[in-house]
C-alpha cells in the first residue's frame, strides 16, 4: 500500500503512504543465525558497570551549569551553552534512559528503574518510565501498526511534506515522540509513572524556586535543542527511516557514538538488545559478515539534511506490518 502519485495514478511508498511489509521483522531471524554460528556473543550480555558514572557526571554537569552559571550568561551565551553543552548532555541522558530501559545499567531491574528517575531529572520532563513501556514494544513488535509508536502517524505524513514543515518536525520531534503514544497506543498509567512525574516535577519546582527561571529554562532548552536540529539527534531519523528500499534499520559507526552510548550500532542493538552499548562494537566485530553488506548511515547531520531536502523522504518513509491478529492486538493495547 502506498500513496497516489498524481502524475501516474499509482501509489508511491514513502511519499504518501508507508512501506508495508508482509514478513517478520528482520532482527529475531538474524539473531538466531548469528547465535548459531557465534554462541560466544552471549558472553557479551549484561549491564555496563561504567554507565552509572557517565550518567552521574552528566546529571551533575547539567545541575551545576543550571544553578551556578545560567543566570550569569547573556542571551547568546545562554543559547550556545544550551545547544552545545546542554543539548549534548541532555540527549546523552535520554540515551542513558534508553540503556536503562533494557536493564543495562545495573544487574537488577529495580536498580535500573530507580536510576532512570535520577537520569531523568535534568531533562525537565518526566519520561523515563513511559519510555521503557513503549520502547520494549518497539523492539518486540517493530513496525506493528497501532503498537510501535516510534512510527509517525498518517496525519504527520500528510502534513510534514516540504522543506519548511519537515524542518519544523525535526525541531519539535521530541514533542511528537512524547505525544504520539497517547494517540496511537494509549496505556493505563502505572504507579511508577506517577512516581516519575512526582520526582521530575518536584525537581523542576526546586530548581525554579531556588535558582529562578534561567536555571530551569536552561535545562528545558537543553532538552529541546538537543533532541531537534542537533548532530546527535540525527539518530532519530537514521535508525529506521527508509533510505534504501528493503531495509528498515540502519547503523551509524561514526565518532558521534561517543556522545550516544553507541546507539548508532542500531542493527546490532536490535539484534542483541541485552548487549550494552559499550559492547556493541564487539558484536559487529565477531559477526562481521552479517553486517558488512547492510546499508549504513554515514552521517547523522547528513541524514537530517537528506530528510528535510529529499521530497521522496518523509514521515511515511517507515516500514509497517500487521502480524498480530485482532485479539492479540486488543490484548496488547489493554496492558
Amino acid at each position: 500500500m502506498s500513496p497516489i502519485d498524481l502524475t501516474t495514478g499509482k501509489k508511491v511508498p514513502g511519499k504518501n503512504e508507508f512501506h508495508w511489509s508482509y514478513t517478520e521483522e528482520p532482527h529475531a531471524i538474524r539473531r538466531k543465525q548469528i547465535l548459531a554460528k557465534y554462541p560466544e556473543i552471549k558472553e557479551l550480555y549484561g549491564h555496563d558497570p561504567f554507565m552509572k558514572y557517565t550518567t552521574t557526571f552528566l546529571v551533575s554537569l547539567q545541575i551545576t551549569i543550571a544553578t551556578c552559571f545560567a543566570s550569569q550568561m547573556n542571551w547568546w551565551q545562554y543559547i550556545v551553552c544550551s545547544y552545545v553543552i546542554g543539548g549534548t548532555a541532555n540527549h546523552m541522558l535520554m540515551l542513558a534512559i534508553h540503556e536503562l530501559s533494557h536493564n543495562l545499567g545495573f544487574a537488577k531491574m529495580q536498580h535500573n528503574r530507580l536510576f532512570s528517575l535520577f537520569a531523568n531529572l535534568p531533562i525537565g520532563v518526566p519520561s523515563a518510565i513511559s519510555f521503557k513501556r513503549y520502547h520494549i514494544d518497539h523492539h518486540k513488535y517493530q513496525g506493528e501498526d497501532g503498537v510501535d509508536v516510534d512510527i509517525p502517524t498518517a496525519a504527520e505524513g500528510r502534513f510534514f511534506t516540504n522543506v519548511l514543515t519537515k524542518t519544523v518536525f525535526i525541531f519539535w520531534q521530541v514533542a511528537f515522540y512524547a505525544l504520539r503514544p497517547m494517540i496511537v497506543n494509549p496505556k493505563k498509567p502505572t504507579i511508577w509513572e506517577g512516581i516519575n512525574w512526582v520526582t521530575a516535577l518536584s525537581f523542576d519546582f526546586f530548581i525554579l524556586f531556588n535558582f529562578g527561571m534561567p536555571a530551569l529554562g536552561y535545562l528545558l532548552l537543553s532538552s529541546l535543542l538537543g533532541s531537534g536540529m542537533h548532530p546527535v539527534a540525527g539518530h532519530f531519523i537514521a535508525e529506521h527511516y527508509v533510505f534504501v528500499k528493503g531495509h528498515e534499520t540502519y547503523s551509524y559507526y561514526g565518532w558521534l557514538n561517543i556522545f550516544a552510548f553507541n546507539v548508532g550500532y542500531h542493527n546490532e542493538h536490535h539484534d542483541f538488545p541485552f548487549v550494552s552499548g559499550r559492547r556493541l562494537p564487539q558484536v559487529r566485530s565477531i559477526a562481521a559478515e552479517f553486517y558488512q553488506d547492510l546499508p549504513v548511515c554515514e552521517s547523522w547531520p547528513g541524514v537530517i539534511y537528506a530528510y528535510i531536502m529529499d521530497p521522496n523522504v518523509g514521515a511515511f518513509s517507515r516500514v509497517k506490518r500487521q502480524k498480530l491478529d485482532p485479539d492479540d492486538l486488543n490484548r496488547l493495547k489493554q496492558q
